[in-house]
């Protein structure tokens, strides 16, 4: 049997009860020009950031995906790039490379919308795209 996906795919008990991260919150600074206020961000956990890698790693490993195109693979499965759309994919007939689109796509939403990753962790979107990687793996 073949484990394509077991680098991702080892991440799913964590996930299912990892604390995945907390928000920072700048509380002390005024918004002077001496201490200008940060923006509020997502501080992940090692094992949240070790999984953004590992997505990203994955993508590196396997060009013959084409997961640099996501939002084309997700358009051809009806899949709009926002999180609703992404939450509310129906994956049990999903192959592969659309499943690892939705993760790259989550990762990369992090780019644009601090805590975007998160709300997918904290949905259970991560854990449910995990399991369908590793019943894939199993089928093959």
């Amino acid at each position: 049997m073949v484990e394509t996906y077991k680098k991702l795919t080892k991440y799913i008990p964590l996930v299912e009860v990892e604390e995945f991260g907390e928000w920072i919150v700048d509380n002390v600074n005024d918004g002077s020009k001496e201490h200008p206020i940060q923006f509020p961000f997502v501080n992940y956990s090692i094992i949240i950031r070790e999984l953004q890698q590992d997505i990203y790693l994955f993508n590196d490993e396997h060009p013959e995906y084409g997961l640099n195109n996501y939002y084309e693979i997700l358009e051809q499965s009806h899949i709009s790039w926002d999180s609703e759309s992404m939450l509310d994919a129906n994956i049990d007939e999903l192959e592969g490379t659309t499943i690892m689109a939705l993760l790259i796509a989550a990762v990369r939403s992090e780019r644009f919308c601090d805590g975007a990753f998160l709300n997918f962790l904290e949905k259970g979107a991560v854990y449910k795209w995990l399991k369908r990687l590793k019943e894939i793996d199993q089928n093959c």
